[in-house]
């Protein structure tokens, strides 16, 4: 039996280096001044999806993310990894999605790739925290779905069975395919990059990135299809222009800032009773605990 996986990843700004200039005046993320990296839970889907390929011969793995041209860096860090390839959703329409607009057209452009068997993404983006794109996206396209899975069990007679971390303990679930499953931190890491990957797919380029590239370099990525990252616009998509982009998203961030916790005063205890009988007294008296 052979698979048809599609994994939903997304570039996130890295959220640990927020400073003043984080966001635009109209209430999106800057995505300039940040850092671009690998959502983390993506990855952890990402070696899931890896898992079921090796497991099941003649089984693919795909990437779809939607975002600007810089965004085809994590399709191709996806086939380093042993992804067999991936698709960039892009074009200025797209820009300022919430996880409404997000699952919308994400919904769309998974249309474009037929049927599929299982459909995989990380829980949540560290860029909104929200959880949402993944069952949104479920919802669209009318499947099923399991959530907070840690790991994907087996495929067999058109069931998936999946292990999910809940907050309390953990639960063994099955479902019929084809199947959208959001996958948790508490998953497997990702495996690294392969060498032999990395150093075949390097040169692969979306068609924005060949049009920066001398005619030598277009003509050799074009003779090799695997080098060659589909990128769809807006036109390549069944849509209503109403649902993208930033008329599409009722969700609105009035601000966003970086909390840093500083340590104003400190106190040093000894491990003796009369020090710990001391601080539980002062906790008591300030309303700490108590």
């Amino acid at each position: 039996m052979s698979l048809k996986i599609v994994v939903l990843a997304k570039q996130v700004p890295d959220t640990r280096n927020v400073g003043k200039d984080a966001m635009k005046a109209d209430g999106t993320v800057n995505r300039a001044v940040l850092p671009a990296i690998y959502n983390p839970e993506d990855l952890n889907a990402l070696e899931q999806a890896l898992r079921l390929k090796e497991r099941y011969a003649g089984s693919t793995v795909h990437v779809l993310t939607m975002g600007p041209a810089r965004a085809a860096d994590i399709i191709r860090e996806s086939m380093f990894r042993g992804a067999d390839g991936g698709y960039l959703l892009s074009g200025r329409e797209f820009a300022g999605s919430d996880t409404l607009a997000t699952s919308y057209a994400i919904s769309q452009a998974i249309r474009n790739l037929g049927a599929i068997d299982v459909i995989i993404c990380g829980r949540q983006a560290i860029d909104g925290d929200t959880a949402q794109v993944g069952p949104q996206v479920a919802e669209k396209l009318g499947l099923p779905q399991i959530t907070y899975a840690e790991e994907i069990q087996s495929v067999e007679n058109g069931l998936i069975t999946v292990k999910r971390r809940l907050e309390r303990g953990v639960e063994v679930v099955s479902g019929k395919l084809p199947m959208v499953v959001t996958v948790n931190g508490s998953a497997a890491a990702c495996r690294p990059r392969h060498a032999k990957l990395t150093l075949k797919y390097k040169h692969a380029k979306t068609t924005s990135e060949l049009q920066e590239l001398d005619d030598d370099y277009t003509a050799r990525v074009n003779e090799r299809a695997y080098l060659q990252i589909p990128e769809w616009g807006v036109a390549d998509i069944e849509h209503d222009a109403k649902w993208l982009g930033l008329s599409g998203s009722p969700t609105k961030v009035k601000q966003i800032e970086s909390v840093v916790f500083a340590a104003k005063e400190s106190l040093r205890l000894t491990p003796s009773d009369n020090d710990i009988d001391g601080l539980m007294k002062q906790l008591i008296a300030n309303h700490t605990i108590g």
